[in-house]
């Protein structure tokens, strides 16, 4: 029987945190160790003041290791809290992102290959979810299940590269034979670890029947910050994403967006959906080009404003 961490990374944690320990520990498969890796322990402490609850006191599988903002990066805090893990296999989850049954964990685990890297869960909308949100859950997470190799590129594009840390299980030996995570990295550490895998003759898997509750209402300038850091994380990485375009599928979905919105009778939405699909064009065609860009306006452009100390 293999063994499996959880890992989480947190920040600013609710009691909402509580609730997927809850159901992470009702898994058929229990995870030996839940590993949370937080951002800054005053938070931490503020929530088990407000909550008077504390997932160490209900449950024996619980590691917590506290860092502060400034050591926060996207790719090391993840490789620490693998270090904490003597796990065959690890499964990264972030706080906002919900087991939607009770078979997550078997799901991804049976998947796991020897040449499987990394599988995927599917993202499954809130019931808040915007109909644009929705629609583009749709067109990355579909029914059919896919296992991706170098070999795809070709015919997928940057889509053989796409993975979700939002809920992702890793081997652990491919793991420390590929390096672990990109050491320091503003966003985008699961594409850069799974077109490494790719490249190295690995294999990504992505598990429909394994689902997570997760989605995001974003602003037009909340799109623009993130897509900006996409874009810096990409040129960042030439190693990975110099030969392949992802603007390509980006119109696709777009295109198709934008046809669904015809078909359910919404056209109303199209002019609000090409604004944002504008926001993230702008803001990743910056972040391509950031090295040309001053850092003051770097920062006024950029998610992430530690990563640039």
């Amino acid at each position: 029987m293999n063994t499996i961490d959880v890992i989480i990374p947190t920040y600013k944690p609710d009691h909402s945190l509580f609730t997927l320990i809850d159901d992470l520990e009702k898994q058929s498969v229990r995870p030996d160790h839940i590993i949370i890796m937080n951002t800054e322990k005053k938070y931490w402490d503020q929530l088990l003041e407000k909550t008077k609850e504390n997932p160490q006191d209900k449950y024996d599988n619980i590691i917590l290791e506290h860092v502060t903002k400034t050591q926060f990066d996207h790719g090391n805090t993840r490789n620490e809290g693998v270090a904490l893990s003597k796990a065959d296999y690890f499964l990264m989850m972030t706080q906002d992102a919900f087991p939607r049954d009770k078979m997550l964990i078997a799901s991804l685990s049976k998947a796991m290959d020897s040449d499987v890297a990394v599988a995927y869960a599917r993202q499954y909308p809130k019931t808040d979810c915007n109909l644009a949100e929705r629609y583009s859950r749709k067109f990355n997470y579909p029914n059919e299940p896919m296992k991706k190799t170098q070999k795809d590129v070709e015919r997928l594009g940057i889509k053989t590269y796409f993975c979700s840390n939002v809920c992702a299980m890793y081997r652990r030996d491919i793991y420390d034979k590929l390096g672990g995570f990109t050491k320091k990295t503003i966003f985008n550490e699961d594409m850069v670890y799974a077109g490494t895998a790719c490249q190295n003759g690995y294999a990504i898997c992505y598990v429909p029947e394994a689902g997570v509750i997760h989605s995001h209402n974003y602003s037009c300038k909340q799109q623009f910050h993130r897509n900006f850091d996409l874009g810096v994380s990409q040129t960042d990485h030439p190693e990975i994403f110099g030969g392949i375009s992802s603007e390509a599928e980006g119109k696709k979905m777009v295109r198709q967006t934008i046809d669904h919105f015809r078909h359910i009778g919404k056209s109303y939405l199209i002019p609000h959906y090409i604004i944002m699909c504008g926001s993230r064009w702008l803001g990743y065609k910056l972040g391509r080009n950031y090295k040309k860009l001053p850092r003051s306006f770097i920062l006024a452009c950029t998610m992430n404003k530690d990563y640039w100390v």
